[in-house]
Formats: structure tokens, C-alpha cells, sequence
């Protein structure tokens, strides 16, 4: 994984490229391609999917999907079945493409919806609607897919649903209760692109970003069950108090599906998720467990605390700068050096007018506990290498972060306060701009203390 040069500088740049080298090592591990390879194997005429065989004998392949890891997904896709495979259409990030033979690549907008996806959305829609019983469709999903998959319920227009995505993202609102609202604004999420594609055979492969792999939150769970409800959708509207501000056509569709006026998304025991096989090629756990191996082989004395990890990224950005501190604090001489590496996902309640997103702002919340300490730095990285509307993945604080800010005139309180972390780390040369890393499974934060090793490797304490 390649950063700026420029973010290796101070007392702490050995420490930075080691925690760059850690966090390669985590999105190298997520690699999509791979955990498809992982899962299919194609033997002759018989394709086996985690121990469960179809038959190609007869019948046309197709690949769809959506996500920030889909293109890498579908080219995995294309390796293993060649010439077997009819064609297919997947969509993914502006900028997150991967060069595609038989497939389908469109790239649209994300965190927003735009035009082109909701262009690739009635594609993939027309694909499953005509696929015959004895076909079998390959949905591929990773982080990302809600936005990149939309395709509006009747009466409701793409710009509506988008402002009414907006809101929720704005208002603190968690992945999973920002899906169960998309999915019933929905003609193809919530279950909806199987029920499309019944009776054709389906297998979906998940890329996870969605901390404990629920699987209907998953790229709000196109093709599986969908357990939540249209009163469920205007519970979540109604706490946080967006009743008032969703466009009204949002509001009527949800209220009328409340009062039973509109068919509910499938739910489990529909018979359209018969032929449906679910497979999770990925998830942070993975990433996690690689970043622990590579930080043992560097030399740290390394620390796994958890990876579902949640909350508002500046409450956990503080407990995780306090938990380094503390760690640094409490080690003796002979623990050193130390990693401590932990994994989730958080949600920002937008306050001001700033830049940043969640990785940046748990970094600088993290920057006032480990202040004035040697040697210890904190990093909180977006796996996918986009944190926010930004072109940066995260952001390295380290205990000198606070003081060279105010040198430059800089106040980290104001930053945290309008939701401004990206200049405030831009001007200290302390982003983590990685560019598209075609991978998306959560968020992973270290904290590295001591003096950085030379080499060799040490055993987890």
C-alpha cells in the first residue's frame, strides 16, 4: 500500500511507515479477488460454492452486484469461469473500476446516489427479471452497494431518495438503520433483486463492511430476507427527528407501506429465497488478524482489543487515544515496543460546515490523550482508502500532533466542533491518502508505542 512520502516526518517516522506497512498488511489480507478464489471452484461441469455444487450443463452464468469491491469481485469472477460465463453488469465507485472482459463496469456516485447508478440499477434489475430456472446469478456485494444500487420506489425520484439519504447520513444515524429506511424506498434492496430473479439459482458473495456480518444491513440485503419493516423505517425517521425535513413523496411512500398499502419487502420464509446460497468471502476480522501478524513481525508486542467497535468517532476516538495512553503508561521497558489494534466502524453527527469524515475525526480525537508523549502515535484508516466525501483513507495523530497545530494557528477543538478534520491534518502533513484500495470491510485504528524496532518478531501479550 502506497502513501505520500510526506507523511513520514518527526520523531515518530519510523513509527508512521511501520503503521502503514500494519495496515497493508490488513487490506492486502481483505483482497476481495482472493476471497473469491476462496470460495468458487469451477470442476468441469460442476461449479462448487463453499461445499455446494451446481450444475452448468445447462443453463447461462451471469455475475451482478454493486460495491466498492464489486469490479474486483466480478474480475474474480471472469478468472475462474471463463468461457462458461454469459455476461453480467456490476457497479462500483467513481475511480474503483478493474478491467472487465464480459462484465458489464459502471462507475457512479457514492455516498450519494447519481444517474448512473440508478442506469445500472435497471440493468442489473432487467438481467435477474429475465433469467430463466435453470440459470444461476452471481450477485456480488460489498461496501458501498446501497448508494451504488439505487432504483427508487414508484412515486419517489432519484434526487428525493438522495436527500432523504442524505439526512440520515447527516444525522448519526448507524449503517444498518440507514439501510432499513433505503430498503423500503427500494424496488430492488431488502430482498427485492431475488424475489426479481426467482426461480433462476442465486449466489451471493458478500464482501462484509457491516461490523457482525448481518446480512440484511449488508448493501441494505438485496437478495436475503429482510427482517425490518416500513414501521420499523419510520421509527428510525422519527429518531432523529427527520419527519418534518424528508421530501414529501418519502414520507407518504413510508407511511402508506406503515399502514399496509403498500406489499412489505420479502421476509424470511418467502419462497423466492429458495435457491438463494449466501457465501461472506471477507470481513474486518480478517483484516484484523493480518494486521496482528505483520505488526508481530515487525517486532511489537501486539495487542488485538476488539473489531466491532462502535459509536460517534469522536467518543471513540477519545477512548481510543486514552487506551493508548494508558497502555503506554502501564508497560514496562521490556514490553516495548507495543501495537494495539482495533477495529469497527463509527458514525459522525454533522455539526458544522467542515471537511473530514470518520477516521479523521476519530484521530484527532484521539490527538489530546497521547499529547506530549514520546514515541506513541495513533492511526485510524478507512480499509476501502476513502474516509468521508474525501480523497483521504484516515489520519496519523502522534503526541507532538497538538502542539505543531497551534504553531500553525490551528485549533483542533474548532476542527472537532465544525466537523473540520481534513484541513486541520492536511496542513500537518498527516493524511492518509492511499486511493482506491478496491477492497471495503470497515475501519481499523492502531496505536503504536516505543521505540520502533529494527526487526524480528515478537509474540502477542
Amino acid at each position: 500500500m502506497r502513501v505520500r512520502e510526506s507523511l513520514f516526518h518527526g520523531e515518530t517516522a519510523t513509527l508512521r511507515r511501520h503503521a502503514v506497512q500494519i495496515l497493508g498488511a490488513g487490506v492486502a489480507a481483505a483482497d476481495p479477488g482472493t476471497g473469491v478464489h476462496r470460495a468458487v471452484r469451477l470442476q468441469g461441469d460442476r461449479l462448487v460454492v463453499n461445499g455446494r455444487a451446481y450444475d452448468l450443463a445447462t443453463g447461462r452464468v451471469f455475475v451482478v452486484g454493486a460495491g466498492k469491491a464489486s469490479a474486483r469481485m466480478a474480475a474474480a469472477l471472469e478468472e475462474i469461469l471463463g468461457d462458461r460465463l454469459t455476461s453480467g453488469a456490476v457497479i462500483t465507485k467513481y475511480g474503483y473500476g478493474w478491467s472487465l472482459r464480459r462484465i458489464m463496469l459502471i462507475e457512479a456516485g457514492h455516498p450519494l446516489p447519481d444517474a448512473a447508478g440508478h442506469g445500472g440499477a435497471r440493468r442489473i434489475a432487467e438481467i435477474a427479471d429475465a433469467a430463466a430456472s435453470d440459470d444461476l446469478i452471481f450477485v456480488v456485494i460489498s461496501g458501498g452497494g446501497s448508494a451504488l444500487l439505487p432504483m427508487p420506489a414508484g412515486g419517489i425520484t432519484l434526487e428525493e431518495k438522495t436527500a432523504a439519504t442524505d439526512l440520515l447520513l447527516r444525522s448519526g444515524a448507524t449503517i444498518s438503520e440507514v439501510n432499513a429506511v433505503r430498503k423500503h424506498l427500494s424496488r430492488i434492496k431488502g430482498g427485492q433483486l431475488a424475489r426479481l430473479a426467482a426461480p433462476a439459482r442465486v449466489v451471493t458473495l458478500i464482501l462484509s463492511d457491516v461490523l457482525g456480518n448481518p446480512l440484511d444491513a449488508i448493501a441494505s440485503g438485496p437478495t436475503v430476507p429482510d427482517p425490518t419493516t416500513f414501521a420499523d423505517a419510520l421509527a428510525i425517521v422519527d429518531r432523529f427527528v427527520l419527519r418534518g425535513h424528508l421530501p414529501a413523496s418519502v414520507l407518504g411512500h413510508l407511511e402508506q407501506g406503515a399502514a399496509g398499502l403498500i406489499p412489505e419487502t420479502p421476509k424470511p420464509g418467502d419462497p423466492v429465497f429458495a435457491g438463494v446460497q449466501t457465501v461472506i468471502v471477507g470481513d474486518i476480522t480478517v483484516a484484523a488478524a493480518a494486521a496482528v501478524e505483520r505488526a508481530q513481525a515487525l517486532g511489537y508486542r501486539t495487542r488485538l482489543h476488539e473489531t466491532n467497535a462502535q459509536g460517534e468517532a469522536r467518543e471513540v476516538g477519545a477512548r481510543f487515544g486514552t487506551m493508548v495512553r494508558d497502555a503506554r503508561a502501564s508497560a514496562p521497558p521490556e514490553a516495548l515496543p507495543l501495537c494495539l489494534v482495533m477495529g469497527g466502524e463509527t458514525t459522525v453527527t454533522v455539526r458544522g460546515t467542515g471537511r473530514g469524515g470518520r477516521n479523521q475525526e476519530l484521530a484527532l480525537a484521539a490527538a489530546g490523550p497521547i499529547a506530549g508523549l514520546p514515541q506513541t502515535l495513533a492511526a485510524a484508516f478507512g480499509t476501502d482508502g476513502t474516509d468521508g466525501p474525501t480523497d483521504a483513507a484516515g489520519a496519523v495523530a502522534d503526541g507532538a500532533t497538538l502542539a505543531r497545530a497551534r504553531a500553525r494557528g490551528l485549533d483542533p477543538d474548532e476542527a472537532l466542533r465544525t466537523n473540520d478534520a481534513y484541513p486541520f491534518f492536511a496542513a500537518l502533513d498527516d493524511l492518509i491518502i492511499t486511493g482506491p484500495t478496491h477492497t471495503n470491510v470497515d475501519d481499523l485504528w492502531l496505536g503504536l508505542m516505543g521505540q520502533a524496532p529494527a526487526g524480528g518478531s515478537r509474540t502477542a501479550s
